[in-house]
């Protein structure tokens, strides 16, 4: 299924909603995770206020499917932080809980914005 920017849209809504109410769930046992926040110099605080402000133009790839923990579908957007790409993977997490924060860290490879006007 083709993805369009309503969808996408529709979806950065549903999340930052459901992360005003439940707040976020930052997986930060990953250790590249932490490290991405003390090399970029980052609180958590300014982190969950970059995800709260994604737009369509940061969305870079989903929804994929959870196939590890069978969970909701996963979000790949990207965005520059401090002249860094930064590869972030979020999920709307489970019903009455967090969303999800499951990567939070420098883009490992080039990050592709199939709607960014270049």
């Amino acid at each position: 299924m083709a993805i369009n920017q309503q969808r996408v849209r529709e979806f950065l809504r549903d999340f930052t909603t459901k992360a005003k109410v439940w707040d976020i769930l930052f997986r930060d046992d990953r250790g590249k995770n932490a490290q991405t926040l003390l090399d970029l110099e980052l609180r958590p605080v300014d982190r969950k206020k970059i995800l709260l402000q994604l737009q369509v133009e940061d969305y870079c790839d989903g929804p994929i499917e959870d196939q590890l923990n069978k969970g909701p579908q996963m979000w790949v957007f990207g965005r520059e932080v401090k002249t860094k790409d930064v590869y972030i993977k979020i999920t709307m997490g489970a019903p009455h809980s967090s969303v999800i924060c499951i990567s939070f860290h420098v883009a490992e490879y080039r990050l592709d914005y199939p709607f960014k006007n270049h």
